[in-house]
């Protein structure tokens, strides 16, 4: 059963891919057991994939096939974008993070795992921010 409780950032993901084999196999540990995502964090992944680690859309593709399965995808709406203003405004996020934030909020998370945002931070007493590399996971 995925993990309904944990949103993972672009950032997050895309250590999977990362040269550094100790921090691929932290990210591939708490990404396998499920979790969620948002359009966006596939639109970013995909945006580095090719632009600064130079992979193929036939590649990129296969990554995103593997991170959608194993995570559910929530769809970007006036919702979260109406919220990522908010968020951006109240905590000083950057506006692409605040939609991150308020991806994860809409879909219940307890747990962001970002290495963008402060680790340890509560956003609106419901969601923790955590840095998989700071933490025992």
């Amino acid at each position: 059963m995925k993990d309904a409780n944990c949103f993972f950032d672009t950032n997050i993901l895309l250590y999977l891919l990362s040269g550094d084999s100790g921090q691929a196999a932290c990210v591939e540990a708490i990404v396998s057991k499920g979790g969620i995502i948002s359009v966006q964090v596939l639109n970013e992944f995909a945006s580095v994939a090719s632009r600064k680690l130079g992979m193929t859309y036939a590649e990129i593709r296969d990554y995103l096939v593997t991170i959608r399965a194993v995570c559910d995808v929530r769809p970007l709406t006036v919702e979260t974008h109406l919220m990522g203003l908010d968020i951006a405004e109240r905590y000083g996020f950057s506006f692409y993070d605040s939609l991150v934030v308020s991806a994860a909020l809409l879909s219940d998370c307890t747990t962001l795992y970002s290495e963008d945002m402060q680790h340890g931070q509560k956003i609106e007493n419901r969601m923790v921010v955590a840095n998989p590399f700071l933490v025992d996971i």
